[in-house]
């Protein structure tokens, strides 16, 4: 599993988090199981292969960083997204862009261009070419007001 595979599943765990009623740490000790995979991999080839424990660290910090902080990066994404309102965004949408923002504040090894890349691509499989776009303005934004000062 590559980092941007990993990345992935983080923000469909993100997405997961936006309706359960499971606590983040409940929600991956299910999801994050070789058995839980096997089950997914039938649907979807992105669980293809379950991660080992490097890769299951990466999606921990990044799920449990995007639920710790997620009033903070929902006010980002609401001041940023210029003509919407917080509530018209897809979850799928804010989730992909949660966990972008995560990496860009606090993972320091995570370069931001690659974060919105990611972000951008993993959009595109999701989300309509107009709402890809729309993730990329609001993250080059964000990125422009917010790291580069």
């Amino acid at each position: 599993m590559v980092r941007n595979t990993a990345r992935e599943i983080a923000a469909h765990l993100s997405y997961e988090l936006s309706f359960t009623d499971k606590t983040v740490d409940e929600l991956l000790k299910e999801r994050l199981t070789p058995e839980a995979f096997a089950e997914l991999a039938e649907e979807d080839p992105l669980y293809a292969d379950a991660p080992n424990a490097k890769q299951a660290a990466y999606i921990t910090r990044l799920v449990k960083g995007v639920d710790e902080h997620a009033a903070e990066l929902d006010g980002y994404i609401a001041k940023y997204s210029k003509g919407w309102k917080f509530s018209r965004i897809p979850l799928v949408a804010s989730a992909i862009m949660r966990v972008a923002m995560y990496e860009i504040l606090y993972m320091e090894d995570i370069p931001n261009g690659a974060a919105i890349n990611e972000a951008v691509e993993i959009a595109k499989k999701y989300e309509t070419p107009e709402t890809a776009k729309f993730i990329n303005g609001i993250l080059g934004s964000f990125v422009r007001e917010e790291i580069s000062q």
